[in-house]
């Protein structure tokens, strides 16, 4: 069972988010919160696997309480999905260093929302399509960050390889056979990277392969086109609802 907390300053937009996850076999809401703080609150009380997340809200907003809930060591097995609207993009990178494991907007279709809390579960990083392209953009424009590029240092070769692959949107499965190792050893250098690298899910691995310039939008894997072009099959993360099973552990 898939516990989450929906967080919304809107009432009505919290009634709609339950009508439909009440309806879900394997989904169980457990609270509902009206700001950042109260949001907080309830994570601690009900520990959820997913917390449906509003950016915008009253008292502290929605990269805030992202922000407080990936510090807490108690919470760290609770997943963060953005809500967003269309023109935030300035609130993606935020948030996504803040902890949260993706986005979606407020638009999605109710199969791909279910669709993503399940990705979301499994710790994968999960961005619509169109914050997608965004993110990718803006990654064009920004020079490789200095303190990320270090952060390489403390990975092996092998981890280096594991993390640019991760995330080009490879699976754990397409990462093995592209290194020639079992998928069980390609999950244990993921994991070992993620450790390393304090990130708590493969959104952070996402950032941090981008910001330190590991690996580039304009660097295409072989055998699929580079992640600038348009129509771009593989992305920084798993789209939904064209790839949610990317980054599946």
């Amino acid at each position: 069972m898939i516990r989450v907390l929906i967080v919304d300053d809107q009432a009505l937009m919290r009634a709609g988010f339950r009508a439909l996850l009440d309806a879900e076999e394997g989904i169980e809401v457990v609270a509902e919160a009206a700001d950042g703080q109260e949001a907080v609150a309830l994570a601690e009380r009900h520990v959820p696997d997913v917390v449906l997340l509003d950016i915008q809200m009253p008292v502290l907003d929605g990269i805030g309480a992202t922000r407080r809930i990936a510090a807490d060591p108690r919470l760290a097995e609770v997943h963060v999905v953005i809500l967003t609207n269309y023109g935030l993009d300035e609130y993606v990178f935020d948030a996504l260093r803040a902890g949260a494991s993706g986005f979606l907007l407020k638009d999605t279709e109710p199969a791909d929302l279910v669709q993503a809390i399940h990705v979301a579960q499994r710790g994968d990083a999960l961005l619509s399509p169109a914050i997608t392209r965004r993110l990718i953009a803006e990654f064009v424009s920004r020079p490789p960050d200095a303190a990320h590029a270090a952060g390489l240092e403390a990975l092996t070769n092998r981890e280096r390889e594991v993390v640019a692959l991760a995330a080009r949107g490879l699976a754990n499965d397409e990462i093995a056979a592209r290194m020639v190792i079992s998928p069980l050893t390609a999950k244990t250098h993921v994991s070992r990277a993620m450790t390393k690298l304090g990130a708590r899910d493969r959104a952070q691995l996402v950032v941090f392969a981008y910001e330190s310039g590991l690996i580039t939008p304009k660097s295409p894997v072989a055998g699929q086109p580079p992640y600038a072009s348009a129509g771009s099959a593989a992305a920084a993360a798993s789209a939904v609802p064209a790839d949610s099973s990317a980054f599946s552990k």
